[in-house]
């Protein structure tokens, strides 16, 4: 067989391929959903989450937090100027750093050891700290790179960070040597959120306003896209749409292979990257109001959605979105719920707020 005969054969087979795909999601578009999972295999649902903790301590408004790999300790970061680590069993601060500017709009625990926070914002800077010592006043780390403020920042081990700005671009950084090792510009919007696929370390999402992207990390940004990107590629795998604003946030579920996104179009999707689609919406006429943050339960089942009219909603994603009504509803702040996160145990989630408060549900 020559070179031109097999050619011609794998190209057939590209197409036939394609056109099957082509045809599942004409299926998939005409019936409106996945056909629904097998109700006796899901395991039974806990009781309506209940505030545990109610963790008070910041003058300001808390505009993100992100919980320890421990799963005991959670960072903060506030309008006060003050990026605090708590201890969530005791509702003890063991470290309050003031920051040098407190326009902060993003903040990272490190994961394996718990002993390094990132923070960043209006200062186009992501400060690193490390936590080992008692008292923790100055960073032992700035990266300057962006020309736009510092959206959102991720630990990606020990040793690097990935980060995403208004400038429209997501970097990677050697957070010893100060250094930039790969930058990935594809969107035409500032870029709002980055989220890490929990089984490939290589592989993330990023969202921005109008358009979203998709590359082994998940990134939310202002172009309304999603990008899904790989870190050994300058350029994204694909790049995904399907909501009408901003996306604020996003989020990948403990499978890999799932990840959910917050807009300001009132309404959450859920996408998987190994068909390339949106396989779930979930939106609400009562809903009027923008996403603000996403997390999903360590189970993978339930998508937590903090919003700008105080509440945070609850969705069972095995359910259709555009049908159901949320299963819980977290009601407890008196102002935007600006922040959300699942403890890595899976224990109990924790929302923040421009109230000043920080409130553990369980």
């Amino acid at each position: 067989m020559n070179i031109a005969t097999s050619c011609d054969k794998t190209r057939e087979k590209i197409n036939e391929l394609k056109q099957s795909i082509f045809d599942e999601k004409c299926r998939i578009a005409a019936c409106g959903s996945f056909p629904p999972p097998n109700e006796s295999e899901l395991l039974p649902l806990v009781p309506h989450p209940k505030i545990r903790r109610q963790l008070k301590g910041h003058f300001g408004k808390v505009y993100a937090l992100h919980f320890a790999g421990n799963s005991k300790e959670l960072v903060s970061a506030s309008q006060d100027g003050k990026l605090i680590i708590w201890n969530s069993h005791n509702m003890m601060k063991s470290h309050s750093i003031p920051l040098r500017s407190s326009w902060v709009m993003t903040c990272a625990f490190e994961q394996s050891r718990s002993e390094m926070v990132a923070c960043g914002g209006l200062d186009n800077l992501c400060s690193i700290y490390r936590i080992t010592q008692p008292q923790t006043t100055r960073g032992s780390s700035e990266l300057a790179g962006h020309d736009g403020y510092l959206s959102c920042c991720r630990f990606l081990d020990e040793f690097k960070i990935l980060t995403t700005s208004g400038d429209s671009t997501c970097c990677l950084w050697e957070i010893e040597r100060n250094e930039t090792v790969r930058s990935f510009a594809d969107h035409t919007g500032d870029v709002m959120g980055v989220a890490i696929s929990p089984t490939n370390r290589n592989v993330f999402v990023t969202g921005n306003s109008a358009r979203l992207k998709i590359l082994n990390l998940c990134i939310g940004s202002c172009d309304a896209t999603i990008k899904l990107w790989d870190l050994r590629l300058p350029y994204p795998i694909i790049t995904l749409q399907g909501h009408d604003s901003d996306i604020n946030s996003v989020v990948f579920c403990p499978n890999g292979v799932d990840f959910g996104t917050g807009s300001d179009d009132s309404t959450c999707q859920l996408y998987d990257i190994r068909c390339f689609m949106c396989i779930n919406k979930f939106k609400s006429e009562k809903i009027l109001c923008g996403v603000t943050s996403v997390s999903v339960s360590r189970a993978g089942r339930v998508l937590f959605a903090g919003m700008d009219d105080f509440n945070c909603y609850c969705w069972d994603m095995t359910k259709d979105g555009m049908t159901t009504l949320p299963l819980w509803t977290l009601s407890g702040h008196d102002n935007r719920v600006s922040c959300i996160d699942v403890c890595p145990s899976g224990e109990c989630v924790c929302t923040g707020s421009w109230d000043t408060l920080l409130k553990i549900w369980s």
